[in-house]
């Protein structure tokens, strides 16, 4: 039985040998290969060959793979790509002998790596966004912690706006991401998909009243009418105070230390998603590992899953990349909740809420944010929007509803 580890290579396998290919993207892709060595040491006669990939192509690269005959054995993927892979018949589902695999995970992440109560991919490191906020102002304000709720909140951010000083904001909420709508829309206590998740259900209260809320952000002047490609740089609009909260995920934390003066870090935190009536969800996001059934080394790909799944392996990881880790025992290794701008998300993660797993939800949102740009600039009022989504989404969710129709797995 083979025990995990591998190694970046491209030369042609020994006689013998087993060449797990093994593609990765990102940050992950150019740094995985040094935990390779180890996996290698430990599984004699197999060797990884890691292959990076930019993120930006990695999904239309895969989809080509599979349709080419020509996936790898082993992938990082994102994990709202896992219900468009299982529809395609593309994933090794987790074998019972790797079940282990899936305990000491947060939920709500290992829900993103299930379809039908069955796990498709394992999760490999989590992340999920929340709160980045500026003490300073806030302090300055006359707030002295960081809000819980959103009346709350709105208090907090009428304050640090008119302490930041003239042309200055209290929030960004760029008009082409739809990651914050879907935050304050996750507080609501209903699921944003219906009829077994072949219509929209975006016209529930919860979700009328999120986007209400975020909707009245730049009515009353605290967030700009601005998209991303507006924004020069993040840290630097943060530090200058033309923002005080933003929604981000663990990633900012390395860019606020590494772009912002030593002078300038005491004035910055996170904190949990504030949400209606206390602190709120968020959607999990991370990277899995998936096993390819094309793959002829299922034994070999599963060992390097289950190498790279090791909680001491994973706290390396973070030491090498910054990840957070999936697996829960990891973070106490690591060490990663005595930072305090990294505990936070911790909380944050055991309040995740995992969104619809179909393969559209991508489409979905796309549409969402921009009926939300819409609602904003004046075209809709919070319920038309609502609907105008739903209307959307069922667009979207129509060959979803045939297929179900004709008693088709989807």
């Amino acid at each position: 039985m083979l025990a995990g580890g591998a190694a970046a290579a491209c030369t042609p396998p020994r006689a013998g040998e087993t060449v797990l290919r093994f593609w990765a993207m990102g940050n992950e892709g150019g740094t995985v290969g040094e935990l390779m060595p180890e996996f290698e040491r430990r599984n004699p006669g197999v060797r990884v060959s890691v292959q990076p990939l930019p993120w930006t192509a990695a999904h239309e690269k895969l989809l080509t793979a599979y349709a080419g005959s020509s996936l790898p054995d082993v992938s990082q993927i994102g994990n709202t790509w896992v219900s468009e892979l299982t529809a395609i018949g593309a994933l090794s589902p987790t074998p019972p002998a790797a079940a282990d695999l899936l305990t000491d995970q947060f939920e709500a992440v290992l829900e993103t790596n299930q379809v039908a109560g069955r796990a498709m991919t394992t999760p490999w490191y989590v992340d999920t966004r929340l709160l980045f906020y500026r003490t300073d102002l806030m302090r300055r304000a006359g707030f002295e912690a960081p809000p819980r709720d959103w009346a709350e909140w709105k208090r907090a951010m009428h304050g640090v706006k008119r302490v930041a000083g003239q042309g200055n904001f209290a929030i960004l909420l760029p008009l082409n991401e739809f990651e914050q709508l879907l935050t304050f829309g996750l507080q609501s206590d209903e699921p944003l998909l219906r009829d077994e998740n072949t219509r929209g259900n975006f016209s529930n209260p919860g979700f009328i009243a999120a986007l209400a809320f975020y909707r009245s952000l730049f009515a009353e002047g605290l967030a700009p009418l601005a998209s991303a490609a507006q924004i020069s740089n993040v840290w630097t609009e943060f530090a200058r105070g033309y923002f005080s909260f933003y929604f981000s995920g663990p990633w900012s934390v390395g860019d606020f230390r590494s772009r912002l003066p030593a002078s300038f870090q005491p004035n910055w935190a996170t904190a949990g998603v504030p949400g209606p009536n206390g602190l709120g969800a968020s959607a999990p996001g991370g990277s899995s590992l998936a096993v390819f059934k094309s793959s002829p080394h299922q034994e070999a790909a599963w060992a390097l899953v289950r190498y790279l799944s090791e909680p001491i392996v994973q706290a390396r990881f973070n030491t090498i990349v910054g990840d957070l880790p999936a697996r829960k025992s990891a973070w106490e290794i690591a060490a990663i909740e005595r930072d305090p701008m990294l505990a936070p998300f911790r909380g944050q993660l055991e309040r995740a809420k995992a969104v619809p797993k179909v393969p559209e939800w991508e489409r979905i949102v796309t549409e969402m944010q921009i009926v939300a740009e819409r609602m904003v600039r004046g075209e809709y009022a919070p319920e038309t929007a609502a609907a105008e989504i739903d209307r959307r989404a069922d667009r979207l969710l129509e060959k979803r509803r045939w297929m179900m129709g004709q008693g088709r797995a989807v």
